[in-house]
């Protein structure tokens, strides 16, 4: 080594410039790789570039992960806010005469004595099966039971949004055709009443008028499996009326709304100057435009249609997923709420999963990550 002048030591040997590695810590030991940086470095890499090859199928991916993660949580807070409820089903059920040890026996024959974290897990396990344990009260199979009631309640949604939804898009696009005339003001006053009245009181209303007064309808609405398609139609009349003016209202105005908001745009007033018709410009250009929020609207509505009908089916008496968990609300048969609180949550955020990614395929502008 030889010293200069001003930049001190100088390296003689080796390529001239050349820099020498440096040790990371004071051994002069070079550090070695970590694997589990590595992998993750190696993961986010490949991540990045399946987004940017496949960013519809990304999204779709993550929106699916959310939706999974999302109702395992929620199944969690279902289980752990019965377990938080006061009272007990063995002394329910034994009433109020019940020595201890009777009490004892029953929580023992039902597995209440081990701990809840043992409890949720296999109730978890069983669920991702298909198997939601046995009714308390009933001592039949919960899946058993919920597959008849889920039906029912599917079948009367299905018709009332077979209903509801070409009925409140058509009436949302002739609101924007009459905007600020006669058509569009009695649309809208009668959506306001639709929302301000809720779904119980709408129902007295109409077997006060149509099935005590007039006769025309058929109340309770009771449904079994020996009765005709014609029968159930007529049985569910009131319950579909009930439910399609609940959720029509909504979905109207959001699509009135989603409508008028696209007819501000360039385009639209370049199709007004060409000449066009009023209902051919909202039709052909304005509506496809508009579909996201009203995909999203619709989708929350469905939601609904599925998720609440427990009040519906108690008004009517319908044999339904809401009130078989009303049911067993009353006596605490803990296994039915919690089956019946799951698959109303399983319902309501994969319908809104369904929405999201229906809003993605319908707006290219989402499809691609920013």
């Amino acid at each position: 080594m030889e010293s200069g002048p001003i930049t001190g030591p100088v390296p003689t040997d080796g390529v001239a410039g050349e820099t020498l590695p440096r040790s990371p810590d004071l051994s002069g030991v070079p550090a070695k790789p970590n694997p589990a940086a590595a992998s993750g470095a190696i993961g986010g890499a490949f991540w990045r570039r399946f987004v940017f090859r496949r960013p519809l199928v990304a999204l779709i991916l993550q929106r699916l992960g959310l939706s999974v993660g999302l109702l395992f949580a929620v199944s969690l807070m279902i289980f752990g806010g019965i377990e938080a409820l006061p009272g007990d089903f063995a002394t329910t059920y034994l009433g109020q005469s019940a020595t201890p040890q009777a009490v004892e026996n029953i929580r023992k024959d039902l597995g209440l004595d081990r701990p809840w974290s043992e409890r949720y897990l296999t109730w978890l396990g069983g669920a991702v099966k298909g198997d939601f344990g046995t009714s308390w009260a009933s001592k039949n199979s919960v899946s058993e039971q919920i597959g008849k009631r889920l039906g029912n309640s599917l079948f009367l949604a299905f018709f009332a949004a077979l209903i509801s939804v070409p009925l409140a898009v058509g009436l949302g696009m002739l609101a924007v055709q009459f905007r600020n005339r006669l058509p569009d003001k009695i649309i809208n006053v009668i959506s306001l009443a639709a929302i301000s009245l809720p779904e119980f009181f709408i129902g007295y209303l109409l077997i006060l008028f149509f099935a005590v007064q007039l006769g025309v309808a058929t109340f309770p609405a009771t449904v079994y499996d020996s009765m005709t398609l014609t029968e159930r139609l007529s049985a569910i009349a009131l319950p579909v009326a009930t439910l399609v003016l609940v959720v029509l209202a909504h979905m109207m105005r959001m699509t009135r709304a989603a409508i008028l908001n696209v007819m501000s745009s360039a385009y639209v007033e370049t199709a007004e100057l060409k000449g066009l018709g009023t209902f051919r410009i909202i039709a052909r250009h304005a509506a496809p435009n508009a579909v996201a929020p009203v995909i999203n609207v619709i989708a929350l509505n469905l939601a609904y249609l599925v998720v609440g009908v427990v009040v519906v089916e108690v008004v009517f008496v319908y044999p339904g997923m809401g009130q078989y968990m009303v049911d067993a609300v009353t006596v605490r048969d803990m296994p039915v709420v919690q089956a019946c609180g799951l698959i109303f949550a399983a319902f309501y955020i994969f319908l809104n999963m369904a929405a999201d990614i229906l809003a993605i395929l319908a707006n290219p502008r989402l499809r691609h990550p920013r």
